[in-house]
Protein backbone atom coordinates (compact mmCIF):
# COMPACT_ATOMS: atom_id res chain seq x y z
CA UNK A 1 0.00 0.00 0.00
CA UNK A 2 3.01 2.31 -0.28
CA UNK A 3 1.37 3.98 -3.30
CA UNK A 4 -1.70 4.89 -1.22
CA UNK A 5 -1.87 8.40 0.23
CA UNK A 6 -4.40 9.31 2.94
CA UNK A 7 -5.08 13.00 3.48
CA UNK A 8 -7.69 15.39 4.81
CA UNK A 9 -10.27 16.67 2.35
CA UNK A 10 -10.25 20.32 1.34
CA UNK A 11 -13.23 22.40 0.21
CA UNK A 12 -11.98 22.05 -3.37
CA UNK A 13 -12.55 18.27 -3.07
CA UNK A 14 -16.28 18.47 -2.32
CA UNK A 15 -17.63 17.91 -5.84
CA UNK A 16 -15.26 15.00 -6.46
CA UNK A 17 -16.24 13.43 -3.13
CA UNK A 18 -19.96 13.71 -3.92
CA UNK A 19 -19.41 12.10 -7.35
CA UNK A 20 -17.32 9.38 -5.71
CA UNK A 21 -20.02 8.60 -3.13
CA UNK A 22 -22.62 8.20 -5.89
CA UNK A 23 -20.37 5.51 -7.40
CA UNK A 24 -18.82 3.87 -4.36
CA UNK A 25 -21.01 4.41 -1.28
CA UNK A 26 -24.10 2.49 -0.29
CA UNK A 27 -27.22 4.46 0.48
CA UNK A 28 -27.66 8.20 0.73
CA UNK A 29 -27.94 10.68 3.55
CA UNK A 30 -29.77 13.97 3.86
CA UNK A 31 -26.30 15.54 4.26
CA UNK A 32 -24.88 14.16 1.00
CA UNK A 33 -24.80 17.47 -0.79
CA UNK A 34 -22.39 20.35 -1.30
CA UNK A 35 -23.72 22.33 1.67
CA UNK A 36 -23.60 19.33 4.01
CA UNK A 37 -20.01 18.45 3.20
CA UNK A 38 -18.96 22.11 3.27
CA UNK A 39 -20.43 22.46 6.78
CA UNK A 40 -18.57 19.33 7.89
CA UNK A 41 -15.25 20.70 6.61
CA UNK A 42 -15.89 24.15 8.08
CA UNK A 43 -16.65 22.71 11.51
CA UNK A 44 -13.95 20.04 11.50
CA UNK A 45 -11.43 20.35 8.65
CA UNK A 46 -9.78 17.01 9.54
CA UNK A 47 -12.95 14.89 9.72
CA UNK A 48 -13.15 13.77 6.09
CA UNK A 49 -10.24 11.52 5.12
CA UNK A 50 -9.51 10.71 1.49
CA UNK A 51 -7.43 7.84 0.15
CA UNK A 52 -5.75 8.48 -3.19
CA UNK A 53 -3.71 6.33 -5.50
CA UNK A 54 -1.87 8.01 -8.36
CA UNK A 55 -3.85 11.19 -7.67
CA UNK A 56 -7.18 9.35 -8.07
CA UNK A 57 -9.73 9.20 -5.25
CA UNK A 58 -10.15 5.55 -4.22
CA UNK A 59 -11.66 5.78 -0.73
CA UNK A 60 -13.23 7.96 1.95
CA UNK A 61 -14.21 7.89 5.59
CA UNK A 62 -15.66 10.55 7.84
CA UNK A 63 -13.97 10.34 11.24
CA UNK A 64 -16.12 12.60 13.37
CA UNK A 65 -15.47 13.43 17.02
CA UNK A 66 -17.77 15.67 19.02
CA UNK A 67 -15.73 15.59 22.23
CA UNK A 68 -17.86 12.72 23.52
CA UNK A 69 -18.07 10.07 20.81
CA UNK A 70 -15.95 8.96 17.89
CA UNK A 71 -18.10 8.14 14.88
CA UNK A 72 -17.17 6.73 11.49
CA UNK A 73 -19.38 7.38 8.48
CA UNK A 74 -19.12 7.04 4.72
CA UNK A 75 -16.39 4.41 4.61
CA UNK A 76 -16.38 3.80 0.88
CA UNK A 77 -13.88 2.29 -1.55
CA UNK A 78 -14.03 2.53 -5.34
CA UNK A 79 -15.58 -0.77 -6.57
CA UNK A 80 -12.59 -1.75 -8.73
CA UNK A 81 -10.19 -1.13 -5.84
CA UNK A 82 -11.81 -3.16 -3.08
CA UNK A 83 -10.02 -5.89 -1.12
CA UNK A 84 -6.69 -4.06 -1.47
CA UNK A 85 -6.38 -2.71 2.08
CA UNK A 86 -7.78 0.75 1.35
CA UNK A 87 -10.59 0.53 3.90
CA UNK A 88 -8.11 -0.77 6.49
CA UNK A 89 -5.74 2.15 5.80
CA UNK A 90 -8.59 4.65 6.09
CA UNK A 91 -9.81 3.15 9.36
CA UNK A 92 -6.27 3.10 10.75
CA UNK A 93 -5.98 6.82 9.98
CA UNK A 94 -9.42 7.47 11.49
CA UNK A 95 -8.58 5.56 14.66
CA UNK A 96 -5.25 7.39 15.00
CA UNK A 97 -7.20 10.64 14.76
CA UNK A 98 -9.69 9.48 17.38
CA UNK A 99 -6.90 8.49 19.79
CA UNK A 100 -5.08 11.80 19.29
CA UNK A 101 -8.32 13.64 20.16
CA UNK A 102 -8.81 11.57 23.34
CA UNK A 103 -11.48 9.25 21.99
CA UNK A 104 -12.12 5.99 23.83
CA UNK A 105 -14.44 4.06 21.54
CA UNK A 106 -15.37 4.30 17.90
CA UNK A 107 -18.85 3.73 16.53
CA UNK A 108 -19.63 3.05 12.89
CA UNK A 109 -22.83 3.65 10.97
CA UNK A 110 -23.34 0.60 8.75
CA UNK A 111 -26.40 -0.10 6.63
CA UNK A 112 -28.19 -3.22 7.77
CA UNK A 113 -28.60 -4.51 4.21
CA UNK A 114 -24.94 -3.95 3.25
CA UNK A 115 -23.59 -7.43 3.98
CA UNK A 116 -20.14 -6.84 2.43
CA UNK A 117 -19.68 -3.86 4.77
CA UNK A 118 -20.46 -6.05 7.79
CA UNK A 119 -17.49 -8.24 6.89
CA UNK A 120 -15.24 -5.21 6.37
CA UNK A 121 -16.10 -3.74 9.76
CA UNK A 122 -15.75 -7.10 11.52
CA UNK A 123 -12.31 -7.58 9.95
CA UNK A 124 -11.34 -4.16 11.36
CA UNK A 125 -12.26 -5.33 14.88
CA UNK A 126 -15.73 -3.80 15.15
CA UNK A 127 -18.75 -5.72 16.39
CA UNK A 128 -22.46 -5.20 16.13
CA UNK A 129 -24.40 -4.06 19.20
CA UNK A 130 -27.92 -5.36 18.74
CA UNK A 131 -29.29 -3.72 21.89
CA UNK A 132 -29.02 -0.26 20.28
CA UNK A 133 -31.16 1.20 17.52
CA UNK A 134 -30.69 4.48 15.76
CA UNK A 135 -33.62 6.88 16.01
CA UNK A 136 -33.70 9.74 13.52
CA UNK A 137 -35.72 12.82 12.75
CA UNK A 138 -34.94 14.86 9.63
CA UNK A 139 -34.67 18.55 10.54
CA UNK A 140 -34.54 19.94 7.02
CA UNK A 141 -37.77 21.10 5.48
CA UNK A 142 -38.44 20.56 1.80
Amino acid sequence: MSDLHVRYARPSDIDAVLRFWREAAEGTSISDDRDGVARLLARDPEALLLAERDGRLVGTVIAGFDGWRCSAYRLAVRPGCRRQGIAAALMEAAEERFLALGGRRADAMVLEANEPAHHTWAAAGYHREDHWRRWVKPLARD
